[in-house]
């Protein structure tokens, strides 16, 4: 991890101009920028707002803080957000939780397509379906014959209530027609630790958590989540190439500012993420961490959520998904 940061920041040193973000936001920054992370230190959504605040940091000339405000599924974090200021020093990321609180809580301090302001879809990643040895069952097909021959008797683990794997598990059982059981651990580490022992069947992680334990055959790959292979797991097909056409579950990582932020701090922004995400060699190395570079602009992005908020609103409410 550190030498990634490294490489990260040598880079944005190499391409950063000051001369650029003077003239382009006058006199944005004047003071360090605040980055709300809505989960603990360690994850996929920290990890990657590190790795680019680094790089803004040094392209702007400003020190970019990394404020890890976790809880309720990100939603204290978010609220710290929609509650600022709407002048570009404080800023949020978030994933697909971002989206589906909306509809599992009965109350979310923010409208997600009202309240903010999308600077860029950094990266997207993709988890892979992977199963226990003692899981009879060798590929996706296999699976949903499995759990329909078994209704209610498969489990899978997710990192807790609106989590990814949650959400990727409970898109697996509404396209299939099935009924994998969720059960709920606190984070995605241990979730991969019982999918290890056997306390649950079936896991829906991140591709870096689990395919260390494929080759040890601890766990068994069937598919993974996104819309194409992974390029660390090039022989794993995806899920809807595997038996489950129409499933697709990348976790996306979006950036985001409160509503009213000016249009000339958002474009400096999202240019500067852009520069960051595809300096030379970045989009690689980013790839063998199992990140796809997007760096989407703020209307793309805001299209992109938009879609979200539909999809996912669908398949919380048809599987009956509460966190409270």
């Amino acid at each position: 991890m550190k030498t990634f940061l490294l490489s990260t920041v040598s880079v944005a040193v190499a391409l950063s101009s000051a001369g650029f973000a003077a003239a382009q936001s006058g006199s944005y920054p004047v003071k360090p920028i605040r980055w709300i992370v809505p989960f603990p230190p360690g994850g996929s959504v920290d990890t990657l707002a590190r790795t680019v605040g680094a790089g803004l940091a040094k392209s702007l000339g400003q020190q970019v803080v990394i404020d890890n405000r976790s809880g309720a599924s990100g939603n204290i974090g978010m609220e710290v957000v929609v509650r600022a200021a709407p002048d570009g020093y404080t800023l949020g990321s978030n994933t697909v939780p971002f989206v589906a609180n909306t509809f599992l809580y009965s109350r979310v301090p923010y409208n997600v397509l009202v309240d903010f302001v999308p600077l860029s879809l950094m990266a997207t990643t993709a988890n892979v379906l992977a199963v226990h040895p003692s899981v009879p069952a060798r590929s996706v097909r296999e699976l949903l014959q499995l759990a329909k021959s078994r209704p209610g008797t498969l489990n899978y683990g997710t990192a807790g209530v609106g989590s990814n794997p949650h959400v990727a598990g409970e898109l697996f059982n509404h396209l299939g027609k099935v009924n994998l059981m969720a059960v709920h651990f606190k984070g995605g580490a241990p979730a991969v630790v019982a999918a290890i022992a056997g306390e649950v069947g079936v896991a829906f992680s991140s591709v870096l958590e689990t395919s260390g334990h494929f080759t040890t055959g601890r766990l068994r790959p069937l598919g993974v989540t996104g819309v194409k292979r992974s390029r660390r797991l090039p022989d794993v097909p995806t899920i809807a190439e595997a038996g489950l056409p129409g499933y697709e579950f990348d976790a996306w990582h979006v950036l985001l500012a409160p509503k009213g932020t000016p249009v000339t701090v958002v474009a400096l922004l999202s240019e500067n993420v852009k520069r960051i995400l595809f300096a030379p060699g970045q989009p690689k190395r980013f790839a063998d961490r199992g990140l796809d570079v997007v760096a989407s602009s703020p209307e793309e992005s805001a299209a992109y959520l938009k879609n979200e908020v539909a999809k996912w609103g669908k398949v919380v409410k048809e599987r009956g998904m509460r966190a409270d």
